[in-house]
């Protein structure tokens, strides 16, 4: 039987047409509603007052920057997963994006099944965390409380033995990503290698 239900509403936001057309097509066929901007204005005004499953940003946006509009729209406390894209994908560029909050960073040109099996792990895997209040078994070490939700489960995969990969698909994000996060953790910590981490993790 064919499923006539919502997955729920997807905002795109890209001032390419086509680009919008593909993505509105490809999420429409999984079974998500599809609303799509051409610039962050609009999904600013829709997104303040409206929580959809699942935000796809592009960084080069017309007027304010996908970043800009990321940190607007505060990212890390944001209710639903924003995932970033460009065309010119780079390190620092993703640093920035996952440091206000971004969940993932999708480069141009894009595998839309992939797209797809990303999008709908990361609600999926959103909607199951939710109740971050209790941390279940983690160490509240020194230094934790500066760590984001989202650092705090990166450290326990890691902690836990998980390389990049694993932890990147535990958590429905990119190896690359997490990279970022363990970066980003170390940094908090004043850890100098991996094995310095674990030490200050497990202390």
């Amino acid at each position: 039987m064919v499923e006539q239900t919502s997955r729920g509403e997807i905002f795109v936001v890209d001032d390419d047409p086509a680009v919008r057309d593909t993505l509105s097509m490809v999420l429409k066929a999984a079974g998500y509603e599809v609303i799509c901007f051409a610039d962050g204005a609009a999904l600013l005004s829709v997104a303040r007052n409206r929580t959809p499953a699942a935000i796809l940003l592009d960084v080069n946006i017309p007027g304010k920057s996908g970043l800009d509009i990321l940190n607007e729209l505060h990212g890390e406390d944001y209710p639903a997963p924003i995932f970033m894209i460009s065309g010119q994908g780079d390190i620092a560029m993703a640093v920035g994006a996952i440091k206000s909050g971004a969940l993932d960073f999708i480069e141009k040109p894009f595998d839309a099944a992939q797209v797809i099996g990303r999008v709908r792990e990361a609600i999926a895997t959103w909607s199951s965390r939710v109740p971050i209040g209790g941390d279940a078994g983690a160490a509240h070490f020194p230094g934790w409380e500066r760590l984001t939700a989202r650092e705090r489960e990166v450290l326990s995969l890691i902690t836990g033995g998980s390389s990049n990969k694993e932890a990147g698909r535990l958590l429905s994000i990119s190896p690359r990503t997490v990279e970022v996060h363990r970066a980003r953790i170390m940094d908090k910590l004043g850890a100098k290698n991996a094995a310095d981490l674990v030490r200050i993790a497990l202390s």
